[in-house]
This record gives C-alpha cells, sequence and structure tokens, in this order.
C-alpha cells in the first residue's frame, strides 16, 4: 500500500487518514509511504505517526540523503529514478549499495509538477536483460495493455501503477486495477 505525501498530487493523502488506512491494511501487505525532497521535520511527523515498513523518496534525493534517510529512520528505502534515455543510467546506478530497492520510472516531462503518476513511459529496451545488485521495481506509463509486453522485455519482476489505472488523477478503477494484475502475471 502506497500512501502519497505530496501536496501537488491528486493521490495525496494527509497524516491521520494515512494512520488509519495503514493500521486497518490487512497483515502482510506492505506500507510504503512516498515523499518528494521531503525534510527531516516532514519525515519525523509521517513515520511518528504512520506505522510503515518502507520509504519511497521520489524527489532529487541525492545517494548521501538516502544513505541520511537509511540511518534516521531505520526504515528500507525505495529510490525512484526517472529514466529518458541511456544517459540517466549512471545516476540510476549510483544509488547501488544506498537504496534498498530502485523504482525505475519515466522521467517527468520539464516543467511537470509531478515527478511520477504523469502516464508517461520510456524505452523498455534500455534496461531489457540488465541485472543489478538490488531489487528493482518498473514503473512509468503502464497500463493494463501495455504491462505484460513490459515485463516480458525488461525481466521485471515488479510493477507500480498509479495513473494507467484511473479513470481520473486520484480515482483508482476497481475494474483496471484487476485487468493490470492479471496482464502483469501474463
Amino acid at each position: 500500500m502506497r500512501l502519497v505525501f505530496f501536496e501537488k498530487s491528486p493521490r495525496n493523502i494527509i497524516i491521520p487518514a494515512a494512520r488509519e488506512l495503514a493500521l486497518a491494511a490487512p497483515l502482510g501487505l506492505a506500507k510504503v509511504a512516498l515523499v518528494v525532497n521531503p525534510s527531516d521535520a516532514e519525515l519525523d511527523a509521517i513515520t511518528a505517526t504512520v506505522p510503515l515498513d518502507m520509504l519511497q523518496l521520489h524527489g532529487r534525493e541525492t545517494p548521501e540523503r538516502v544513505a541520511e534517510v537509511k540511518a534516521r529512520y531505520g526504515l528500507p528505502v525505495m529510490k525512484a529514478v526517472g529514466i529518458a534515455d541511456g544517459d540517466d543510467l549512471p545516476k540510476l546506478e549510483s544509488y547501488f549499495g544506498v537504496a534498498d530497492q530502485i523504482l525505475v520510472d519515466a522521467k517527468p516531462p520539464k516543467g511537470g509538477e509531478l515527478p511520477g503518476g504523469n502516464g508517461l513511459s520510456f524505452d523498455w529496451r534500455l534496461i531489457a536483460g540488465r541485472r543489478w545488485p538490488c531489487p528493482w521495481m518498473l514503473a512509468g506509463g503502464l497500463t493494463p495493455e501495455n504491462v505484460a509486453e513490459a515485463v516480458k522485455m525488461t525481466g521485471a519482476k515488479q510493477v507500480d501503477v498509479s495513473s494507467g489505472v484511473e479513470d481520473a488523477p486520484g480515482q483508482k478503477n476497481a475494474e483496471l486495477i484487476q485487468k493490470f494484475v492479471q496482464s502483469s502475471r501474463a
């Protein structure tokens, strides 16, 4: 369960509501806080109130900042890295050994306010067949219609979806979610 703490996102949730959802979540369901360039004060407020299993850093956090967050909060950290072309791969690789997991996402459009959930994909051939030293998850423009191809091409063991299963920004469609899950396993 991903809980988005980013005011500009249509998926944003406030801390008290996130706590209620996290406490009601089925046992074994991972609770992940998605944050964008968070301050320590913001992370302090979230982690003191919401029971979490992981933090997802989805901004411009450096490898050093990822290490600081891991040390301070004692939670595994997933770092989202935007990919537009092969020049972005060294940046992704700079998080190996620091992040516990990498979210390989499409780079947001220039001037865009959202670092993810934009419905954009990238050329999956850029990462096809890559073996990385930490777990990774594929994101970026995935839908029920293209997720099977994306998994086949990249070898992704995990996928992430947001706008690809929404009727409108922030409004998930249960039927699309079901189709996405089925297609991702095809």
